[in-house]
């Protein structure tokens, strides 16, 4: 965590200074409003708070914070996004850490149930980060924490309902949005926007605006779920346990945090005509009935219930998240999106639902961010429904997939044990490490992807351990990807360069300082740190004893912030000590090195050699504004 740089800072340092003007709640324009403080809403939220320059305000029609959430599961990939944020140690410290996952089946002849296999919850080296379990409320609070020490000061405002949406016409804030103040009977709100996202759950209102429909079809399948106290003689009560009996039903366990709390996920009958799941007045003794019957011969006596609930499997999906027609993407720019269950909803078995949901806007937010700052062209704002709407595409086919493979009552061992191989071919899938977006303006392609193979382009950077050079600290190279709306240029050098004049790294960063068509000098605002748009990260393939940081190009020791102190934590190099080698690890060439560029949402935008300097500079090109090639501070070569 670096502090100080513009001066000594006293007290709490995950305090941020107040921005000026930090309090857009007293203002009638802003420039995104947010409607919904669900997991979507609140990560944009969080995301735009520590953006410096942007004006935000998130409205919720309940009277206050979530106290007890219904989502529960953390993806390896979420838990990425939170350290981006800084609280991931947080949702360690008190969730409930996923290792193993068990099957259990009737035992031969179709009698009792047996452990049938237990298998690694997630592969290794999948991630740095675990499977969690946490209570959604928990995760809120965590990104309420975040609004409230960010820049912004951001708190959202509750018991405001929104009643109507106009488009004005006006080019600065053309969205006008009317609210009913829910605690002030009578009373009504106005605002103006730029720019407006529905994070308002399935009844959304913004997706009603847009006349956009949730299209797909239930499975009829009734499925009842329950957050218990219970004491049982079940040995895997405190594992993640797929149950499949002989003719009761299907059940999943889900241990919750704290040590005693279980969820369990149901199967109760298939639904029939127009039949509902409201309609069949599913009680908590039902559920207990049917899970002490799958379960049998095991025990099971339920003493506290903390929240339950029933509902139909089923898979429902938005044509496109935002506001402009197929026909008309050419002539103008989105200003209204939708994100998370507005415009995708399935099953929960998956554990999809927050994960997928906190995805879309973290996607989102950097480009909101970028445009509104200037940095990037307009029509970047394209990218977030074309790449959002393909990826809940796939959810939708992989949730199908996985609620019927749940329900199906298996004849053999052999059908039963296919469930059991789905889990183990998905489990990247449901960590959230194999989402992979096209190739677009901010996807390259993969001409270069052998000099990093293990850094796909589309994919989320993998991370790996690393020595910073400067004060020798073991970490992950993933801790230097911050929620910031930066953009990341990893520099993995060659067999033999040092940093010093001639090797492929200081070239680089030659171009970088002075070249005009430098992306950093085109494309950075004058006068401002080096890396305030572009940050540059090098990493070397010899022991940390064997590099001399005083030799190395200005642009990996930036002179920032007012006082122009130096940062010293942009060099890398192997943890040669625990053997962990991320050149060897993550399939980085070694003679030549690899840049690899990694997008503010930590996805691989590139792999190019490090001299491609003329293909780097039209890459970033082709959706940064040119502000043309005045020197950055601290960006001069030795």
């Amino acid at each position: 965590m670096q502090y100080h740089l513009n001066g000594v800072v006293g007290g709490d340092p995950g305090i941020a200074p107040a921005a000026a003007g930090a309090a857009p709640s007293a203002s009638g324009a802003v420039d995104v409003a947010i409607i919904g403080c669900g997991p979507a809403g609140l990560t944009l939220a969080a995301q735009l708070a520590l953006i410096p320059g942007i004006s935000t305000r998130i409205f919720e029609r309940k009277a206050g914070p979530l106290e007890l959430g219904q989502a529960d599961g953390i993806a390896c990939r979420s838990m990425e996004m939170f350290r981006a944020f800084g609280f991931h140690d947080r949702v360690l410290r008190e969730g409930y850490q996923v290792n193993e996952t068990v099957f259990w089946r009737p035992g031969p002849g179709g009698a009792g149930l047996h452990r049938a296999d237990r298998i690694q919850d997630v592969e290794d080296d999948l991630s740095e980060m675990p499977h969690m379990i946490l209570n959604q409320a928990r995760v809120h609070r965590f990104f309420l924490d975040v609004m409230e020490r960010a820049p912004a000061r951001l708190t959202p405002d509750y018991n405001r309902d929104l009643t109507m949406i106009e488009e004005t016409g006006d080019g600065g804030h053309p969205l006008r949005l009317t609210f009913d103040c829910l605690d002030r009977p009578g009373r009504t709100e106005t605002i103006h926007a730029r720019y407006l996202v529905g994070t308002d759950g399935a009844r959304s209102t913004v997706r009603r605006h847009l006349g956009h429909q949730l299209r797909g079809a239930a499975a009829r399948q009734l499925w009842g779920v329950m957050d218990v106290l219970a004491v049982t003689d079940f040995p895997d009560i405190r594992l993640k346990a797929a149950i499949q009996s002989a003719d009761a039903g299907s059940l999943l366990i889900i241990p919750r945090e704290g040590g005693y709390l279980t969820r369990l996920y149901i199967e109760l009958d298939e639904l029939h005509g127009d039949e509902r799941a409201a309609d069949r007045g599913v009680t908590p003794e039902m559920l207990e009935t049917r899970a002490r019957a799958i379960l049998a011969p095991y025990d099971f006596a339920v003493k506290e219930v903390a929240w339950f609930s029933a509902y139909e499997i089923g898979q429902r999906l938005c044509d496109a998240f935002d506001d402009v027609p197929g026909a008309g993407r050419d002539r103008r720019g989105p200003r209204i999106f939708i994100a998370g269950d507005a415009c995708h909803t399935h099953s929960p078995k998956a554990g999809q639902g927050m994960n997928v949901s906190m995805a879309d806007t973290f996607n989102l937010g950097w480009k909101l961010a970028a445009v509104l700052r200037g940095e990037a062209k307009p029509a970047l704002l394209h990218s977030y429904s074309a790449e959002r709407q393909a990826k809940a595409r796939e959810l939708i086919e992989f949730d199908r997939d996985m609620a019927r493979l749940f329900s199906q009552k298996p004849a053999t061992a052999e059908e039963a044990a296919q469930f059991q191989a789905y889990f183990q071919k998905h489990g990247r899938y449901t960590a959230g490490v194999e989402t992979t977006y096209d190739a677009s303006d901010i996807v390259g392609g993969r001409r270069h992807q052998a000099l990093a193979a293990g850094q796909v382009v589309g994919k989320r950077f993998h991370s790996a351990p690393v020595i910073r050079l400067a004060d020798a600290k073991p970490m992950q190279l993933g801790e230097v990807l911050l929620a910031d709306g930066r953009w990341r240029l990893f520099a993995f050098a060659g067999a033999g360069d040092c940093g010093a004049a001639g090797g492929k790294v200081a070239g680089l960063c030659q171009f970088l300082a002075e070249a005009p068509d430098s992306p950093l000098l085109r494309h950075g605002p004058a006068g401002a740190d080096a890396d305030v748009l572009l940050d540059l990260r090098a990493v070397f393939q010899q022991p940390h004893h064997a590099l001399r940081i005083e030799a190395m190009p200005d642009l990996l020791r930036p002179n920032k912030g007012r006082y122009g102190l130096t940062d010293y934590e942009k060099i890398f190099c192997p943890d040669v000590k625990s053997g962990a080698d991320i050149f060897a690890m993550r399939g980085i060439e070694r003679d030549e090195g690899a840049l690899v560029v990694v997008r503010p949402d930590h996805f691989v935008a590139q792999v190019l050699p490090l001299t491609a300097h003329a293909e780097l500079g039209a890459f970033f090109a082709r959706f940064l504004v040119d502000r043309g090639a005045a020197p950055a501070r601290g960006s001069a070569a030795r």
